[in-house]
């Protein structure tokens, strides 16, 4: 077999991978930071137990959770980073109270050797590890104990109702009795104790606190540990060694010129009858272009709550619509339409593919559709009455907000979807079957395809892996198979053998070189993308060992997309090949765009934060949605506006569309995407950046500096790339309704396939209308 090679290289990486992934997340499991039984005072008073801490977990969670403000850096980046601002509050109560008591003056107001003295006792106590593990308690210092009770009290007020701190609440857009409970905010405090502490805290045997020395804290001696250094400076060179060598096998490998005289010079598609299952996903992509509606409204409503605190222009829209409320749908309805347009595009591609329409197809189709419609309301409606602070925990947990960024659906409507996924999949492989057995040529590429959506169905399961009080540490591990692996992983192959499947289906590439593409394509990205997870553990309560491994497989994700410009330039050559591909232009040029956010998005912007010790000051910074937003939606995103537009053109190849609305929407939606990034997100980003390196995280986070004129402004200027975006999104809605009333459609442009016959592409059999009628008659 001429791709065994290719086939043994793959099996070799994803064996390999996932040993190093299972093996270190074990050492995730052993060493995470542990829960005591009981926090007790030197004196001998109990100020938290196990239970306190884990109900408090799940009392974060059920308020936004990550969705306001952040724990170890991952989460919203409205309010503050709340371990560093907790650490740095505890922090400056025990040097006040040292201060007062032996000079008598604060200790912002001591001399720099009485700080540095106070500084030096303080960082001796308060990094002592004093857990206990037989009697699994944490002993703290009683200054400690009346440090911790000072913050608390802070806390208290701030997410209850006290008047004095309202300033507060509008600077970080948290509504007045966030938490109604005492109790609740009492152990929600514990949590915020324990998340802090493991930061502060140093392992056993090592002079690093358990998340790595993270967050940037001078008063407690958090600082750049050598490991982030040195591995920082490895994973340069390996992106250095990586870029030369897919640039060598590039430059002895490369592709024949195209030649167009060996193209089909009609349209294959204008021979096709799509089947009923694939008109039934038509209603698919109107959902998906309603989703994209809702949720930029959500981003504009959550980005003004960046200026105005918990109104919009005045109006008192906080009360219903909290920020955390707005900002997990904003998330959540962006993975929802992205992944849907993704699933409905595999539906309608494989019959088209087989020439085949199984039995009850339609129905499965139509089926699912139902229930993600359900899933899609029911998840939201959940959210919002966690939020509000309207179900018990357990309840939350299942039914309501989890409070894990990308995942914060509750756990019914996780399986839901789940079972969902597993139907999408049943009904994707048996209407790619047929093919798979008689196409010997195309056979590799159809296995790819169905492992791809295999891989889709399965890993989505891995959010199943934590339990509602499940260790933080050891929830942010499975989570991030979650985002990372299926969202940014065997989404991203599914994506890559799709396009090839269009391009051969379409008589512009070749089975047999698409074929080994895709394969090599797929070895490199999940070479790195696999091991690369856990670039997002850095600093989440994980051994050094992970932070290696992430450094230097994160670096090698950056390497195929750094060459991406190859297939930008092919794709370009491709649309202007010939007159019937002109027909294909916007999803073609849906397909440049998703090249060129995969260069500047994932591969700079993601570089950017990536490397440790860059990640070390930037984690929970503007910095990350510059990366967000360019990648998600700049990759994954306009790739699903491009893969529905394509499907919407296959089931009319006959029409020809008017390219006034979707020219201004596929512009305004990619250059507002990249002005909202240029001109407010980033420079926000390193701003922040300069503040969390010169004064610590828990600054570069606070209302003090985020509340400058020149950071208000900032925001304010996101107003501009908004709005471009914005009137593209609609426009784009627009398009797609025309399309169904006929506005979007030149007049009198239904070709008969008669008149325009079809050529088959070299070496691919492409089934004719009657072919394929028969086949469904069958």
């Amino acid at each position: 077999m001429k791709y065994t090679k290719l086939w043994l290289g793959f099996i070799a990486v994803i064996v390999g991978s996932f040993a190093v992934l299972g093996y270190y997340g074990s050492e995730i499991y052993r060493q995470a930071p542990p829960i005591p039984d009981k926090v007790v005072s030197a004196s001998g008073q109990v100020l938290f137990t196990a239970q306190d801490i884990k109900n408090g977990q799940n009392v974060w969670q059920s308020m936004g959770g990550q969705e306001v403000g952040s724990i170890w850096g991952h989460g919203a980046y409205q309010a503050p980073d709340w371990t560093a601002e907790w650490l740095h509050k505890e922090a400056m109560y025990m040097l006040d109270i040292w201060a007062t008591a032996e000079k008598g003056e604060k200790f912002s107001d001591l001399d720099n050797e009485s700080k540095a003295g106070l500084e030096a006792r303080l960082q001796t106590q308060i990094r002592q590890n004093t857990y206990n593990n037989q009697a699994n308690t944490i002993t703290i210092l009683d200054v400690r104990a009346a440090a911790i009770a000072d913050v608390s009290r802070y806390y208290t007020g701030l997410f209850m109702n006290d008047a004095d701190m309202a300033k507060y609440r509008e600077a970080y857009a948290i509504p007045d009795n966030s938490i109604k409970d005492p109790e609740r905010m009492r152990q929600m405090n514990a949590f915020f104790f324990w998340a802090s502490w493991a930061c502060v805290t140093e392992r056993p045997g090592q002079n690093i606190s358990y998340t790595n020395n993270w967050p940037h804290e001078k008063l407690v001696g958090n600082k750049p540990s050598s490991d982030l250094i040195i591995w920082t400076g490895f994973s340069v060179i390996v992106l250095i060694a990586g870029i030369g060598l897919l640039a060598y096998y590039y430059a002895s490998n490369k592709e024949e010129e195209l030649d167009v005289s060996k193209l089909p010079q009609k349209d294959p598609l204008l021979g096709l009858e799509p089947t009923p299952s694939m008109r039934a996903t038509l209603k698919y992509f109107w959902t998906v272009t309603s989703l994209i509606l809702v949720q930029v409204i959500m981003g504009v409503v959550t980005a003004h709550y960046g200026v105005e605190g918990q109104a919009l222009y005045g109006l008192p829209l906080a009360d219903i619509l909290p920020y955390s409320i707005s900002r997990t749908w904003h998330v959540q309805l962006a993975i929802f339409w992205i992944a849907t347009s993704w699933l409905a595009t595999g539906l309608f591609i494989a019959p088209a593919v087989s020439g085949h329409e199984p039995k009850f197809q339609r129905a499965g189709v139509n089926l699912l559709f139902i229930a993600l419609l359900i899933i899609v309301v029911g998840s939201l409606a959940g959210q919002w009455f966690g939020v509000m602070q309207k179900l018990g925990l357990v309840e939350n947990f299942w039914f309501g907000h989890q409070g894990y960024e990308y995942v914060d659906l509750g756990r019914f409507w996780q399986i839901f979807l789940l079972v969902g996924l597993f139907l999408w999949l049943f009904l994707m492989t048996r209407a790619i079957w047929p093919a798979f057995k008689k196409d010997a040529e195309g056979r590799h590429l159809l296995g790819m395809f169905l492992i791809s959506s295999v891989a889709i169905a399965v890993f989505y399961g891995a959010g199943l892996m934590w339990g509602r009080q499940t260790n933080l540490a050891i929830a942010e591990y499975w989570r991030w198979w979650v985002v990372h692996l299926w969202v940014e992983g065997f989404f991203e192959v599914f994506a890559t053998v799709v396009i090839a499947f269009l391009f051969v289906r379409m008589g512009l590439l070749r089975t047999k070189i698409a074929t080994p593409t895709v394969l090599f394509s797929t070895i490199i990205f999940l070479f790195g993308g696999i091991i690369g997870t856990f670039h997002h553990l850095y600093f989440s309560g994980t051994p050094t060992s992970v932070l290696a491994l992430g450094a230097t497989f994160s670096a090698l994700e950056v390497v195929p997309l750094v060459l991406i410009g190859f297939e930008a330039y092919h794709n370009l050559e491709l649309s202007r090949s010939t007159t019937w591909i002109k027909a294909y232009k916007w999803p073609i040029y849906c397909f440049i765009a998703v090249a060129f956010w995969n260069l500047v998005g994932a591969g700079i912007f993601g570089f950017v934060i990536n490397p440790p010790i860059a990640l070390y000051y930037m984690q929970g910074l503007n910095t990350t949605p510059v990366h967000g937003h360019t990648a998600l939606f700049g990759v994954y995103g306009v790739l699903g506006i491009g893969l529905m537009l394509f499907a919407l053109k296959g089931m009319a190849a006959r029409n020809v569309w008017k390219d006034s609305v979707i020219s201004f929407a596929f512009w305004s939606i990619n250059i507002g995407l990249g002005l909202m990034v240029l001109i407010s997100v980033l420079p926000v980003g390193l701003l922040q950046t300069w503040a969390s390196v010169e004064h610590g995280l828990w600054y570069a986070r606070s209302m003090e500096f985020m509340q400058t004129d020149t950071m208000e402004i900032l925001r304010w200027l996101r107003v501009i790339g908004d709005t471009i975006f914005a009137l593209g999104v609609v426009a784009l809605a627009w398009f797609v309704i025309g399309l169904k009333t006929g506005w979007s459609l030149q007049p009198h442009t239904d070709i008969s396939p008669d008149d325009y016959p079809t050529i088959e592409p070299v070496g691919e059999p492409v089934p004719t209308s009657r072919e394929i009628t028969e086949e469904v008659n069958s």
